[in-house]
C-alpha cells in the first residue's frame, strides 16, 4: 500500500531526515521519502503489519503531524 502524507511542524532537511529514520524501522514500512521541500511524506508499506493510524502515532512521536492525503 501507498501513502503520502502531508507534514506539519518540519522545516528542514534535518527533520526529514529524523522522519525518515524513525519510520524506517518500523516493521512492514518498506519504503519512506520525506520532501522537507513540500513537507510530504512518501510512503510504501505492508499493510498486514503496520497501518495509517500507527504511522501517524510514529511521526507524532517525533514531534510533527501527519495528515493523510490520499
Amino acid at each position: 500500500m501507498q501513502k503520502i502524507f502531508k507534514i506539519s511542524g518540519m522545516n528542514c532537511v534535518s527533520c526529514a531526515k529524523i522522519i525518515e529514520y524513525g519510520l524506517v524501522e518500523e516493521s512492514g514500512i518498506k519504503s519512506v521519502s520525506v520532501n522537507s521541500d513540500s513537507q510530504k511524506a512518501f510512503l510504501e508499506f505492508d499493510s498486514s503489519k503496520t497501518n495509517v493510524e500507527k504511522i501517524k502515532g510514529l511521526i507524532k512521536g517525533l514531534g510533527y503531524k501527519a495528515i493523510e492525503e490520499n
